[in-house]
């Protein structure tokens, strides 16, 4: 690939200004695409919706990190200016990559003459992502539950793709219960506020969140409930209490109203565990249960396979240092598990993962090939999976570290792996990534067929967008992505 390098501006300070006007000037065009034609725009795999100035300025800034490109806003400005002036259908744009295909593709073509190429099989489109908007409910408004409705009400769009329109909870023993769940909502302490209103009609026992009504359902079980009472049909229902694991208890959920459930645990039975970007094409039409398995399998089936495809694993050992969850005790206290009864904030607590053995239904071949165990730390969020690997041939750092980076930009495994090059990361820089899994590039160790791999994961919420790209797939969503791979 050809990558464009621009000299170092002779005032930095004006070249920042003239950056940060036209970051400015983007935002608009990125909104009105999003809000219009359900056009969502991308910077190498980061979207560029509902962003700050210096969000966006971040996102250049990254690619010219981890890409070792120059890509500045002086070269994405006039592309997304002239995207934005196309009639185009819904789709996924990769502004970054489109700048960067023109540079090297462009074969004197002018700008509009490219796009007119490049995006001709969205030009005057009218196809939709569905034939019709997918009613979601989530059954439990817990940690992952509040996280996946702050992104289905993100990725709303015009309205026409998945559409949330209730929360099922048990009724709370005080008198505020619509307020104690809308503040949950508005405020996380790990994840920050909630970027957007929300009103509390409490008539009507729902929840206005940037425009979109939310029912508020309370019931002690799923047959109690009725769906199209209020007017919702052939819904995805979320489950995301993890009480109920096999075909037997899940079923439950298919209510008048309701289609399809998806759990965001593992399960058991013949029910698929997703890790999508792996085996998601295991979702099929005539699915109605399936599984997003759990946030540590899904931070490491891709990497795992990737190296398997390339490399092939003989064996490894899975070590996952993993923030404290709420089934833990704040301090010392009864608990049925080994060990998880002790203070999560005060202690190192050795427990185990079922992360190692449930790589197998995502990724057959690795079947017996892998152990694993967890450490809970005194963290609440952002957890790492060590992967001490035995491959199939021998490589080096600076080989296998070159692979991956390559996956995370240019593969379809680029949602599930990011790539860092800092030699100062932590985990609280991994809060809010979207990835299932970072690549920690600076770590990594090699000897022969022997490696060690270090992996950070938004244990809640880069889990979470897992569950939401599962969730598309369940609903039938298709979205035209470009740049077009060559």
């Amino acid at each position: 690939m050809d990558q464009q390098q621009r000299p170092l501006p002779d005032d930095f300070f004006k070249d920042w200004k003239q950056r940060e006007a036209l970051a400015e000037g983007m935002i608009p065009l990125i909104g009105r695409l999003y809000r219009e034609h359900n056009v969502n725009t991308y910077m190498y795999g980061n979207s560029m919706v509902n962003k700050s100035v210096t969000d966006l300025m971040k996102a250049h800034r990254r690619v010219r990190q981890v890409e070792q490109n120059e890509l500045s806003e002086f070269d994405s400005a006039p592309m997304l200016d002239a995207i934005a002036k196309l009639q185009l259908g819904p789709a996924h744009l990769d502004i970054g990559k489109m700048v960067v295909k023109y540079q090297g593709q462009g074969n004197g073509r002018s700008i509009d003459e490219f796009l007119n190429d490049e995006l001709a099989g969205i030009i005057g489109s009218r196809t939709k992502p569905l034939p019709q908007p997918q009613d979601v409910v989530l059954y439990g408004f817990g940690r992952i539950g509040r996280l996946v409705a702050r992104i289905l009400i993100d990725k709303a769009g015009g309205g026409d793709v998945l559409r949330l329109r209730a929360i099922v909870i048990r009724k709370g023993k005080i008198e505020n219960d619509l307020e104690k769940r809308a503040a949950l909502l508005r405020r996380d302490s790990v994840h920050g506020s909630f970027k957007g209103t929300i009103r509390v009609l409490h008539e009507e026992n729902t929840l206005v969140v940037n425009g979109n009504p939310i029912k508020v359902i309370y019931a002690n079980a799923p047959e109690e409930i009725d769906y199209t009472e209020y007017g919702i049909n052939n819904a995805l229902i979320v489950d995301n209490t993890g009480v109920w694991k096999d075909n037997a208890g899940l079923g439950g959920h298919l209510r008048p109203g309701a289609s399809k459930v998806l759990l965001t645990a593992p399960a058991g039975d013949d029910i698929p565990n997703i890790v999508y970007g792996v085996n998601h094409n295991e979702i099929t039409p005539e699915r109605k249960i399936i599984s997003a398995a759990s946030c540590t399998t899904n931070a490491i089936v891709p990497v795992l396979k990737c190296l398997l495809d390339e490399y092939g694993v003989d064996s490894g050992h899975v070590e996952t240092v993993h923030a404290y969850t709420n089934d833990q005790n704040l301090i010392d206290n009864y608990h049925k598990g080994d060990r998880r009864g002790r203070s999560a904030a005060l202690n190192m607590v050795l427990t185990s993962t079922g992360a190692a053995k449930a790589v197998a239904k995502a990724i057959p071949e690795l079947k017996g090939k892998l152990t694993g165990n967890a450490i809970r730390v005194p963290t609440p969020n952002v957890s790492m999976a060590i992967l001490n690997l035995q491959l199939g041939r021998e490589t080096s750092v600076e080989e296998i570290n070159e692979f991956l980076r390559q996956q995370a930009l240019h593969s379809p495994l680029q949602q599930q792996i990011g790539y860092t090059v800092s030699t100062e990361a932590v985990s609280t820089d991994f809060v809010g990534s979207r990835q299932a899994c970072v690549l920690d590039s600076q770590a990594t160790i090699v000897d022969g067929k022997s490696c060690v791999l270090y992996c950070w994961y938004d244990n809640e919420f880069g889990y979470s967008c897992q569950v939401v790209r599962c969730l598309e797939k369940f609903a039938g969503v298709v979205w035209p992505s470009y740049p077009q791979e060559v």
